[in-house]
C-alpha cells in the first residue's frame, strides 16, 4: 500500500512474513498464578497455580511446534511466570529451539537477584516490567500491593546493569493519563529498550469498569503525545492500533510541511501532555533517536495467544477460542482456524473500519470492538477518525494504489 523505502514499507513495518502462514509474535500465558492483585488484570490471576496448566512435557511439545513457524518472537507471560518452578527449564528448551524468548513477570518477592542472574545466563532476549505510575501512590494502588513501585525501579536498574534489555509496559487509564509524561521521563532516564503503552480493554478485572476508560478524543491526544515521545525513546502500543493511523498522518503532514494541529483533531489533553513532555526532554537533555515505526500486526494476524491450559485465542483480550494445542498443533490452528482466518480478512470489517483508508495498516482493536459489541468485526470504539474526511490522506492512498 505504501511506497518502498530501501526495501521496507515507509511508515509502517510490514515484516517479511506471510501472516496467513506464520505469526510474528506468540504470547504464551504460562500460568494464572500471581501474588499481585492488579485492578485491571486480564487473567483474573490468583496466588495458586491451576491444575489444568500445560505440564512441562506438554510445554516442550508446544515449543517444538512453535519452532516450526520459524523464529517468531515468543513472550512468556502470566500471571507470573516465576510461579512455575520449571520456568527456567522452559526458557532453556525454547532457546535450544532457536526461539527469541522474552519474559513478562510480576515484580514480587520471587524476582530476586539470583533470578536476575539466571535470566542473564538463560539466553533471554528481554524482560518486560509494568509501570503504571511515576510514583508509589499511583503504581501501587493500581497493582494492589504496597512497595511494588520501589521494587520495580530497583529490579529495572539491576536488569539494565546486568545487560538485559527492559521493556516498560504502561496501562493507560483514567487514573494515570495526566502522568504519562512523568512515566516517559522514568523510561528515558532508566534506559528502557521500549515503552509499550497498553490501551485498556474491558476483560478480566477491568470488565465493566468504564469509569477508568479514556474517551476517543483522549486517545487521539495520547496517540499524538506518543508520536512526539517517539522522537526520544522507542514507543509501541498494545490494543491501540489506530496509533498507526496517527503515526502515518503525522509523517505525511510533516513531509508536506503542514501543521498537524490544523489537520487533526487535537484537544486540551494533548497540549498539556506535550508541554510536560518537552519540560522533561529539556530536563533530561534527551537526544533524538531513530523512530520505531509501528508494526502491521493485529489479533490473529501476525499475533497469537496461548492460554495456560493450551486454549488458543487471537489475542489475550479477545475471548473467542480458535482451538486447543492439546487437540491440534498450534501450526494447524493458526493457519486453518476459521476464527483466525476470518480476522485476517479485511473485507469482513464493519462500520467505518470497513471503509477506512487506513484499514490495512490499522484494522482497529478487534478485542475492544468485541468487548463493546460482542462482534469482533465492528468499528473501533475509541477511534475519532472519520474515513475520507481529508483529501490530504485520501490522495496519498489513491496515489499509492495507482502506482501499485
Amino acid at each position: 500500500m505504501f511506497e518502498e523505502d530501501n526495501g521496507k514499507k515507509k511508515h509502517v513495518r510490514f515484516p517479511r512474513i506471510d501472516f496467513s502462514v506464520s505469526p510474528f509474535i506468540v504470547i504464551w500465558e504460562t500460568t494464572f498464578a500471581c501474588d499481585l492483585a492488579c485492578r485491571h488484570c486480564r487473567a483474573n490471576a490468583v496466588p495458586f497455580r491451576a491444575k489444568d496448566e500445560l505440564t512441562y512435557e506438554e510445554s516442550k511439545e508446544l515449543l517444538e511446534e512453535i519452532s516450526k513457524f520459524g523464529r517468531p518472537l515468543l513472550v512468556l507471560t502470566g500471571g507470573d511466570p516465576f510461579k512455575r518452578e520449571d520456568i527456567f527449564d522452559i526458557i532453556k528448551f525454547a532457546v535450544s529451539k532457536n526461539l527469541p524468548v522474552s519474559i513478562s513477570p510480576s515484580v514480587t518477592l520471587l524476582f530476586t537477584d539470583d533470578v536476575i542472574l539466571k535470566l542473564k545466563q538463560s539466553g533471554i532476549k528481554a524482560v518486560s516490567l509494568s509501570l503504571d505510575g511515576p510514583d508509589e501512590k499511583t503504581h501501587d494502588s493500581f497493582r494492589g500491593v504496597d512497595g511494588v513501585f520501589r521494587r520495580t525501579i530497583d529490579i529495572w536498574q539491576k536488569l539494565v546493569k546486568s545487560g538485559i534489555k527492559v521493556q516498560i509496559n504502561t496501562t493507560v487509564s483514567r487514573f494515570n493519563v495526566e502522568k504519562l509524561p512523568d512515566i516517559f521521563f522514568l523510561v528515558a532516564q532508566n534506559r528502557a529498550m521500549t515503552w509499550s503503552v497498553f490501551f485498556l480493554v474491558e476483560v478480566g478485572r477491568a470488565f465493566g469498569k468504564q469509569d477508568i476508560q479514556i474517551t476517543p478524543q483522549e486517545f487521539e491526544d495520547i496517540a499524538n503525545f506518543l508520536y512526539d515521545a517517539g522522537e526520544y525513546i522507542w514507543v509501541k502500543t498494545t490494543e491501540g492500533h489506530h496509533f498507526k493511523r496517527v503515526f502515518i498522518q503525522r509523517e505525511v503532514l510533516s513531509e508536506k510541511g503542514l501543521d498537524f494541529r490544523e489537520h487533526m483533531q487535537i484537544g486540551d489533553l494533548y497540549l498539556y501532555l506535550s508541554e510536560k513532555l518537552m519540560f522533561y526532554v529539556h530536563k533530561g537533555n534527551f537526544g533524538k533517536v531513530k523512530r520505531r515505526t509501528p508494526m502491521n500486526v493485529n489479533a490473529g494476524r501476525g499475533f497469537i495467544f496461548i492460554s495456560k491450559n493450551g486454549d488458543v485465542f487471537p489475542s489475550g483480550f479477545l475471548p473467542i477460542k480458535a482451538g486447543s494445542v492439546r487437540q491440534k498443533s498450534i501450526v494447524e490452528i493458526y493457519r486453518n482456524s476459521e476464527v483466525l482466518r476470518s480476522l485476517r480478512n479485511y473485507e469482513l470489517l464493519k462500520g467505518k473500519c470497513k471503509v477506512c483508508e487506513f484499514r490495512e495498516v490499522c484494522g482497529g482493536s478487534r478485542s475492544r470492538a468485541y468487548a463493546y459489541t460482542k462482534d469482533p468485526f465492528e468499528s473501533e470504539p475509541l477511534c475519532i477518525w472519520k474515513p475520507g474526511s481529508s483529501q490530504i490522506f485520501s490522495s496519498v492512498f489513491l496515489k499509492q494504489e495507482q502506482s501499485d
